[in-house]
């Protein structure tokens, strides 16, 4: 992306202007988990089509805004759905929101996602803290011009899902009595969902789950210097010796039946997390 410094500088001075208060921490939305957004207090919303040099998202059951205002007493900025490498951005499009919201002021980000578990122990309607990740692929946003502006060239990727924050979520999960799954996640490009074979092989790799998000944004996140905390529900089971297919509605609709316990996480997450 040609003039990135610029572009960040852009997009943020328009929200700037429409916004009060600086906000700490941001959320990214989803598949069928964008309803959060709407439990935001004195929210602005900002389409993405109105933000200078921001995509737009294309994919059902992604709103595509953002939303800023207060959440739990905290002033929080939403994606309200997502973009992705599938939708034939690049990955520093895909990823561009996020260093938006470093410029903003943001130091947590709290990234959600729909995908697919190949743990046998998992099942669907289960969430899991992500605690690793697999770049399965083939890019990486960080390639080409580094700006020292946004982060070091080689940037260390050992704990990019805050080790303090696991934690964190963990306990906050015993104390609202929702079971959470803990593991790696692998992320593919799609929009195809994966062979049998490969998802054999992804597993054998250490993924847990898999999915077609998340990884681009925690690279950027974490090159920028940034807290981040990774949840995943599991919508469907993906293990390769029993496919029975899937469809994305079929991922909507597990996601929604999955909602109000996310919702009840996060918004703990947001009140009790020390930044």
């Amino acid at each position: 992306m040609e003039n990135m410094l610029v572009k960040i500088n852009e997009s943020a001075a328009f929200i700037e202007e429409k916004i009060s208060g600086k906000p700490k921490i941001g959320l990214i939305l989803g598949s069928g988990l964008g309803e959060l957004a709407d439990e935001i207090q004195n929210p602005v919303q900002i389409p993405y089509g109105e933000i200078p040099n921001f995509p737009v998202s294309t994919v059902e059951g992604h709103a595509g805004q953002l939303v800023i205002g207060q959440l739990e007493g905290k002033q929080v900025i939403a994606m309200q759905g997502r973009f992705h490498y599938y939708e034939g951005y690049s990955m520093q499009e895909v990823t561009f929101p996020v260093r938006v919201m470093k410029q903003l002021g943001v130091e947590l980000i709290v990234v959600t996602n729909a995908c697919g578990g190949m743990n046998k122990e998992f099942a669907p309607g289960d969430l899991m803290i992500i605690t690793d990740h697999l770049n399965m692929t083939g890019d990486n946003p960080l390639i080409g011009p580094n700006y020292n502006e946004l982060g070091p060239r080689f940037p260390d990727m050992s704990t990019a899902y805050t080790p303090k924050l696991v934690d964190f979520v963990a306990q906050t999960g015993n104390e609202l009595d929702i079971k959470l799954q803990k593991g790696v996640y692998a992320g593919v490009t799609g929009p195809t969902y994966m062979s049998g074979a490969e998802l054999i092989m992804l597993r054998n790799l250490g993924g847990d789950v898999i999915g077609m998000s998340t990884v681009p944004e925690v690279i950027v996140a974490s090159h920028a210097q940034m807290k981040v905390i990774g949840i995943s529900c599991i919508t469907d089971m993906a293990i390769g010796e029993e496919l029975e297919g899937i469809t994305h509605e079929q991922v909507v609709e597990v996601a929604n039946r999955t909602k109000p316990k996310f919702i009840k996480l996060v918004k703990k997450i947001v009140a009790d997390v020390e930044l």
